[in-house]
């Protein structure tokens, strides 16, 4: 018996070992890039470009945070994106947990159908296709002139997953909650702002923070509805466009540099809602 409980204590150490070993070697993959970025915004450009195998920078170049933040608008650039996200983030958490609490709560004809439809949107991604029609509409509805297009559009994208998120979310709330509110004279939207509303915090911290990233982290989109006004152009176009600032080289110590600066929003975003982040994503996907 003795032996038996030594031989299966060597194998779950063997593969705890594995696992370990295995979480090491995706975690350098994963932060490798982000290391050398980080590292790379200190280098001179020319170290940069020869290469070679040392990671670490020659000489620390502070200069080049500053060349960043005045060649790329940073002080413009970092207010549009500003904007941009937490306009994604606010009309986001208002409209999912909406839609989230009606698709838990309300009955009403077709809503399992409705639901099955939404979900199915969250394996299908047309991409760049739908870039063009999109711009034309806002073109010709006049939208494509402000942020709020980019706004609008980047929020509709990830309703799908975010709604889902919500659904299953709710489904770990009593209905009874509900119940006693509606004896208390509350109607349907009463007990939504006033009763599940400060309740779904875990969810809306872990919506919050992927939709804040979702907006900071667009690229394409406002690349295309700002090309005719730069100072409408976000903080990601602005970071870019920092490796042709160079003197007939693409400058990367300054688009690494620039990069380094736009990571720290969304650190401090994650920060702010990692108390909640992890419950929330699992109680959504556990229970949708």
């Amino acid at each position: 018996m003795e032996k038996t409980h030594t031989v299966y204590s060597k194998k779950t150490k063997a593969m705890r070992g594995l696992l370990f070993l295995l979480l090491l070697v995706v975690s350098f993959i994963t932060l490798y890039p982000v290391i050398y970025i980080v590292l790379g915004s200190f280098k001179a450009n020319n170290e940069l470009l020869l290469g070679g195998t040392s990671i670490l920078p020659k000489t620390f170049i502070f200069d080049n945070y500053k060349q960043a933040w005045e060649k790329a608008n940073f002080a413009v650039y970092t207010v549009n994106s500003l904007i941009i996200s937490l306009g994604v983030m606010i009309l986001t958490i208002l409209t999912t947990t909406m839609a989230g609490y009606v698709f838990a709560r309300k009955k009403f004809k077709g809503k399992e159908f409705l639901y099955s439809i939404f979900v199915a949107f969250m394996f299908v991604n047309v991409g760049s296709v739908s870039l063009r029609p999109l711009f034309e509409l806002a073109v010709k509805v006049k939208m494509n002139t402000s942020l709020l297009s980019i706004i609008l559009i980047s929020t509709g994208m990830g309703q799908a997953t975010y709604i889902f998120l919500v659904r299953g979310f709710m489904n770990t709330i009593s209905r009874e909650l509900d119940e006693a509110a509606k004896l208390d004279g509350c109607t349907f939207f009463q007990i939504y702002y006033k009763i599940i509303l400060p309740l779904l915090k875990p969810v809306i911290a872990t919506i919050g923070l992927l939709s804040f990233r979702t907006g900071w982290n667009e690229y394409i989109m406002p690349l295309v509805f700002t090309m005719s006004n730069d100072r409408l152009r976000p903080l990601t176009v602005g970071v870019v466009m920092l490796k042709n600032s160079g003197d007939g080289t693409a400058a990367w110590n300054l688009m690494f540099a620039g990069s380094t600066i736009s990571i720290i929003p969304i650190i401090v975003i994650y920060m702010c809602t990692s108390r909640y982040f992890m419950s929330g994503l699992t109680a959504g996907a556990v229970k949708g």
